[in-house]
């Protein structure tokens, strides 16, 4: 299916790297739902720039399993069809900030359920709320949001990385399973991105430090890395599914 041709749900649409998400969709001709938890402003804002008959923004906390559900019948009422691709994004109550972190001898396990719950269960919620209609269409897309920080902990934000670890064997597993279905699923894992609300607080120096180990010698940005997940739910990776595609600019080799 090509890419005008597809209703997305963007969770966490609202701002930073999700808003990028959602423009990109946007650009190609494609409907698109900008999910939004607390960013109501900002998510009507972006929907209403873009027109409503290519964009609704609807409020739905990703961990509330009837509210995604919810998400997913406004938007398949809104735009007559199917929701065909979810981008799970949403990333709850975090910051990179390396100096504010927990350390390994004080960070709670609250820390790490809190995360769990965004990444993991908010992704759950959302790709089991979508599998109905990309079912009755034979088609589906779903691209996952992850990092390359367990690859290569240049910060050692242990909740976070945790988390992000655990929604790579899940798109592995959910891969395996809806396959058959014409569902493909995959993750793009960025580095430290610039700029987003979420490093905001990263302080210059460290940006400059990554770029100097990347071989392009800069710090990806949120519409560099929006374009790759163009690029897993194009028709270009129709073969492509269970699969972690690293953008940070060349700083991970594997």
């Amino acid at each position: 299916m090509r890419l005008d041709e597809q209703t997305v749900v963007v969770t966490g649409g609202g701002r930073g790297l999700g808003a990028a998400i959602v423009r990109a969709f946007a650009a190609q001709g494609a409907r698109v739902v900008v999910d939004y938890r607390e960013s109501r402003d900002a998510a009507e804002e972006l929907a209403a720039s873009l027109g409503e008959d290519r964009a609704l923004a609807v409020q739905a906390d990703v961990t509330d399993t009837e509210a995604v559900r919810q998400l997913f019948a406004d938007a398949e009422a809104h735009f007559e069809r199917p929701v065909t691709t979810v981008v799970n994004n949403a990333l709850v109550d975090f910051s990179f900030d390396g100096d504010a972190r927990a350390k390994a001898d004080e960070i709670a396990w609250e820390a790490f359920d809190r995360q769990l719950r965004g990444s993991v269960a908010g992704a759950v919620n959302c790709m089991q709320a979508a599998l109905p209609g990309m079912r009755s269409i034979g088609f589906g897309r779903i691209v996952n949001v992850g990092t390359n920080l367990f690859q290569y902990p240049v910060v050692p934000y242990h909740d976070y990385t945790a988390a992000k670890a655990a929604l790579l064997s899940l798109t592995r597993t959910f891969a395996s399973d809806l396959g058959p279905d014409g569902i493909t699923v995959n993750m793009v894992s960025g580095g430290l991105l610039r700029t987003t609300d979420a490093s905001a607080a990263t302080p210059d120096a460290v940006f400059d430090m990554i770029a100097e180990s990347t071989p392009l010698r800069r710090v990806t940005t949120p519409d560099e890395f929006a374009d790759a997940i163009l690029f897993f739910a194009s028709p270009w990776a129709r073969a492509v599914t269970g699969q972690n595609l690293v953008v940070d600019g060349g700083l991970v080799k594997d």
